[in-house]
């Protein structure tokens, strides 16, 4: 955990306070329906243009296509047309990943799924011959459902209803979807263990990885380990992203070429010095560890840093007040130290012989 100045004047490193903070991370699946993840965007809506293409799904499986071409850039695009009320808002906050990182599906998601096929094959005695398959990264979008037990992907409208299924690669006939999921206002819920949303991009590269061994599971029983059935070959799935992505293997070659596997965006620090200059803090929380984060944001803010060329250059440090690194929060859905409730989550401040502020967190029940 790493800082260059702390939120004295906003925070005071007091429990905060809700109308005084903003939060940016990427979309959760605590509070949100089926319905209202539909769209293929995310957090990209919340940021300033970046002249960024968000990829279009294949054919018109899982999303109705436009009428016509779109030539509007990502950031121009209007996906929520509320207003906000900033007047009360004294720090604004970021995750970095798929946030300010915003990650090129056609490597990175490419890596982390080559990389869980890997594991499955090494540790979860998978048969080698699912090292050969290959990830279209343009097939899936979030908002899906992914049924566990019947090794289905759904989309439905915001009754529940299912309006697209396929079991694996198949779609299915309007008689198995209603034998399956009904056709009355009496569904399933849809919600865990049974059921799971993919509603991030972390888990789009996942749920194809499912499709597929669905579909090899089908065609192929005996190949798979014994007394595999489709909720535990999504359980190998889920162990197999975790495991690829604690040893460290995926951000050890992003950080080895950050510009194959992140989107450049110059207006990130316009947008944090506007913010900045407006008088509120600002602040990064992320559970990615320091060295692969410094690495990530001196790549993001390189262009308006005049020396970028030497490895421990933190000059990005002077867009926030408070960097928070290797953060538990963040291994759920949304950030749990956003949870004012818990009383006796609250900040402490210790200053180092380094000038740098660290940040320690008593835990309460959460």
């Amino acid at each position: 955990m790493l800082s260059r100045r702390p939120l004295a004047a906003a925070l005071r490193l007091a429990p905060l306070s809700p109308p005084l903070l903003l939060f940016f991370a990427s979309s959760s699946s605590s509070s949100s329906s089926p319905a209202s993840c539909s769209s293929p965007t995310g957090c990209s809506a919340l940021r300033m243009d970046s002249g960024a293409v968000e990829p279009a799904s294949t054919g018109a499986i899982w999303s109705t296509p436009s009428v016509e071409p779109r030539s509007i850039s990502i950031g121009k695009q209007i996906f929520c047309n509320r207003s906000l009320n900033m007047r009360n808002i004294t720090a604004v906050g970021f995750d970095m990943d798929y946030t300010l990182a915003q990650y090129k599906p056609e490597t990175f998601e490419a890596l982390a799924y080559h990389g869980t096929i890997e594991k499955l094959v090494k540790d979860l005695n998978y048969p080698e011959e699912l090292l050969t398959w290959q990830f279209d990264w343009k097939y899936m979008v979030r908002g899906l459902v992914l049924d566990k037990k019947r090794g289905n992907i759904l989309k439905m409208d915001r009754h529940k209803y299912v309006k697209v299924a396929y079991h694996g690669f198949r779609e299915m006939s309007k008689e198995e979807k209603v034998a399956a999921y009904g056709s009355t206002l009496i569904r399933d819920s849809f919600d865990e263990p049974d059921y799971a949303l993919i509603d991030t991009l972390f888990s789009l590269g996942e749920a194809y990885l499912f499709a597929q061994l669905v579909d090899f599971m089908d065609s192929n029983p005996a190949k798979v380990p014994s007394g595999t059935d489709y909720a535990h070959m999504y359980r190998d799935v889920r162990s197999a992203v975790d495991l690829c992505h604690r040893d460290g293997t995926l951000k050890r070659m992003v950080a080895k070429e950050p510009s194959r596997y992140i989107n450049e965006d110059l207006a990130i620090v316009p947008m944090l010095q506007m913010l900045r200059k407006s008088g509120r803090s600002t602040f990064l929380v992320t559970n990615s560890l320091w060295d692969y984060t410094d690495v990530v944001m001196n790549y993001l803010c390189g262009p308006y840093m005049s020396d970028v060329s030497s490895s421990h250059n933190h000059k990005w440090l002077e867009y926030f007040d408070v960097v928070i690194t290797g953060s538990i929060f963040l291994l759920n859905s949304s950030p749990s130290f956003l949870n004012f409730s818990v009383q006796s989550q609250a900040f402490f401040m210790m200053i180092t012989e380094q000038d740098c502020l660290k940040l320690s967190l008593i835990l309460g029940n959460f």
